[in-house]
């Protein structure tokens, strides 16, 4: 057992920091097994070791978030422990949490230090796999890093894409033209959107073909030069697919290829084009991998623990992916 005895400096702050009748404390508390308590300025910490600094180093995290402006709710709580998660001093936590992509309707703030890591590969690099479950953020933020360099001018259009339906994307079968076919496809998509931009202007910049939201058959014969360009559902192309999606890269432009590896809806006996891409461009400059697993969940906690469960599974009847 350790007891960590440590001050902050303002005692507004404070008050906002621990919460109504010190409600973000007991669930520091609650979620690390430690004892915390404040009086004035002054915070002390008690339980295991590694759990005692990993709450001194959150509690840090969610005062600098403060100092900010920023309200500090049950979602930046869990946050502030994942960014603090025994691995990562002080500094660096307080500097991860501190990256901020800048849209019309929010500033959005990464969730993990996973997520910090990607958003900085997507920022320094011209390709990027995102690779991980369901719920850990990786196409929210790369839309949100997409129209954030939109706003800023850096980019001229955005293009995000994923397969319909399936690899073949037999789409023959559904009712209506074409538009009707793959838009449940493509609706996280949409949703993300207009998360982050006004549905007038979302409306608008689709109309001028500035934001373009289409199935990746599409993509062929192009190239897609001054471009924010996101491939979603990555698992379910071909090699052939990633290949040609891949080589539409143009000038001026960065491209993310998100996926879940343990979800692939290809045929039996199907190569998963991420897979082969992975395979095929390990080692090569501009080009990155960022891997999140169930910690990275940002979703109900329940949907963490899920994903957990399959992961474990996962890795004793195939191996760690």
């Amino acid at each position: 057992m350790a007891e960590i005895t440590f001050e902050l400096y303002n005692n507004t702050l404070i008050q906002q920091l621990v919460g109504s009748q010190d409600d973000n404390l007991r669930l520091l508390e609650k979620i690390l097994g430690v004892e915390i308590s404040s009086f004035g300025n002054q915070i002390n910490i008690k339980g295991p070791a590694e759990a005692a600094e990993q709450a001194k180093t959150a509690i840090e995290v969610l005062y600098n978030k403060v100092s900010k402006g920023i309200e500090i709710n049950e979602q930046e709580v869990k946050a502030a422990v994942r960014f603090s998660d025994g691995h990562t001093d002080s500094a660096t936590a307080q500097d991860l949490s501190n990256i901020v992509l800048k849209t019309k309707k929010r500033h959005i703030y990464p969730r993990s230090a996973t997520q910090a890591a990607y958003i900085q590969e997507m920022m320094n690099n011209e390709l990027v796999f995102g690779l991980g479950p369901a719920g850990t953020g990786k196409t929210y933020l790369a839309v949100a890093l997409a129209v954030s360099m939109m706003l800023e001018g850096k980019i001229d259009k955005i293009i995000l894409s994923r397969p319909a339906v399936e690899a073949g994307e037999n789409l023959g079968f559904l009712p209506g033209d074409l538009k009707e076919k793959v838009d449940p496809y493509l609706r996280p998509l949409y949703d993300a959107l207009y998360e982050m931009l006004p549905a007038e202007q979302v409306d608008k910049k689709i109309a001028l073909g500035e934001i373009e939201i289409a199935p990746l058959a599409f993509m062929r014969g192009r190239t897609l030069s001054n471009a924010f360009v996101i491939l979603d559902e990555a698992q379910n192309t071909t090699p052939m697919q990633m290949k040609m999606f891949l080589t539409r890269l143009g000038e001026n432009s960065r491209m993310v290829v998100n996926g879940d590896l343990s979800q692939v809806d290809l045929p039996r006996g199907t190569i998963s084009g991420l897979r082969d891409a992975l395979e095929v461009l390990k080692g090569m400059p501009n080009i990155s991998s960022v891997r999140f697993n169930a910690a990275d969940v940002v979703r109900h906690g329940l949907v963490a623990k899920i994903v957990q469960a399959y992961e474990q599974r996962s890795k004793k009847e195939y191996g760690d992916e």
